[in-house]
């Protein structure tokens, strides 16, 4: 598998893996491997957290057939999940698949950005906040800041407020003085690593949070001797400021490739 996709696929799996079976049916949280992807499903969640609600790898190992495509959708169908983002490397095999999930009522929807950087110095980041990496004592408040800005509700709270305890991951908080202000994850497998669950608290923003978080989860994966770094934002479209395009380009990554993200329509209210 892409290394990339291998990293957030392990990522992903290892957020699966920090729950406990009781908090596994509060969610209706489910993973699944069907094919050659990895499926993850919380019915409890909202609509929006499709960063949770998502399959990733599908026909990177092997190529799909029609069956694959079909028991992935009816993962998030049968226990009525309204959307979720299926998406598909663009080596993804075979070429067909977006034929295929367009067969079945799905639609192409934004796209995923991904960015690598190697080894290089972190350029430094320009903030009045601090930043260090914090354990169970500020875990809720970090997790508060990420469900919001990230739209997972409230109800997935307890479940991201895990991170902090989990052995791969590592947690960063930008703080103003005292008072929490933005909170960054980190995921380490071997010498490889992702970011991920960037967000700054909305009375914070505009001053810096998240350029600092990256280059310190960065500087963090480089003092553990990584040698590649994987992150993604949304694709770069007309009309976005691209606020997180533009911290990640000045941390250093540089972009590789757009994966294809494909949802049901949205439903009218």
């Amino acid at each position: 598998m892409h290394p990339a996709e291998e990293i957030e696929r392990l990522a992903l799996e290892d957020l699966h893996a920090c729950l406990s079976q009781e908090s596994r049916a509060a969610l209706g949280v489910s993973g699944h491997v069907i094919g050659c992807g990895f499926v993850s499903v919380a019915t409890a969640l909202p609509a929006s957290a499709i960063v949770i609600n998502r399959a990733i790898g599908l026909g990177l190992d092997r190529p799909e057939t029609e069956e694959t495509i079909g028991q992935v959708i009816e993962a998030y169908r049968k226990p009525g999940v309204g959307r979720y983002f299926i998406q598909i490397h663009p080596e993804a095999k075979p070429s067909s698949i977006p034929r295929m999930l367009e067969a079945h009522g799905l639609r192409k929807a934004r796209g995923w950005q991904k960015f690598a950087r190697g080894r290089e110095a972190v350029p430094a980041a320009r903030s009045d906040l601090t930043v260090q990496k914090i354990g169970a004592e500020h875990a809720a408040a970090s997790a508060k800041i990420a469900c919001d800005g990230f739209d997972l509700g409230d109800e997935a709270q307890p479940w991201i407020a895990l991170l902090p305890t989990c052995d791969r991951w590592h947690v960063f908080m930008a703080f103003d003085d005292d008072e929490p202000a933005g909170t960054g994850g980190l995921f380490i497998d071997g010498d490889t690593a992702w970011t991920d669950f960037g967000a700054t608290a909305p009375a914070f923003r505009k001053r810096g949070a998240q350029s600092a978080l990256l280059a310190a989860r960065v500087e963090f994966a480089l003092d553990h001797g990584c040698t590649q770094i994987y992150t993604c934002t949304g694709e770069d479209v007309p009309g976005d400021p691209q606020h997180s395009y533009s911290n990640i380009l000045r941390c250093g990554f540089k972009e590789t490739y757009v994966r294809a993200n494909y949802a049901p329509p949205r439903q009218e209210p």
